[in-house]
């Protein structure tokens, strides 16, 4: 598989992982958009949010909560943050595995524009 996620969940390239469990790994955007960006990402190959079905309620779940622990880890989650999801081509979805952006680290308009 030709999949830069699915490279980094395995180690395969290198990058500093800021969080890793049996399920999902977290680390920094290569382009952040905003001071603090990270992706979390499943270390299962699913190309988007769109292919998930119930069996991946607890994976959905996980890719949240580790956020959230991401948030508070790196001092932004009392000042607030966002969490997106970038679902296929037409919501921004520029790399085709499942991946959360947490953004922060600054205050951010309703209209932010995430491109």
């Amino acid at each position: 598989m030709d999949c830069i996620f699915c490279k980094i969940a395995n180690k395969e390239i290198p990058v500093e992982l800021l969080y890793e469990d049996d399920l999902v790994v977290a680390f920094k955007d290569a382009k952040p958009i905003v001071p603090t960006h990270i992706l979390i990402i499943p270390k299962e190959h699913l190309e988007s949010i769109a292919d998930m079905d119930d069996k991946y309620e607890m994976l959905a779940g996980r890719l949240i909560m580790v956020a959230k622990k991401m948030a508070e880890k790196l001092g932004i989650a009392k000042g607030g943050y966002k969490l997106l999801f970038r679902v296929r081509r037409d919501g921004g979805q520029e790399v085709a595995h499942i991946h959360l952006h947490l953004l922060g680290g600054g205050k951010m308009s309703e209209n932010i524009h995430i491109i």
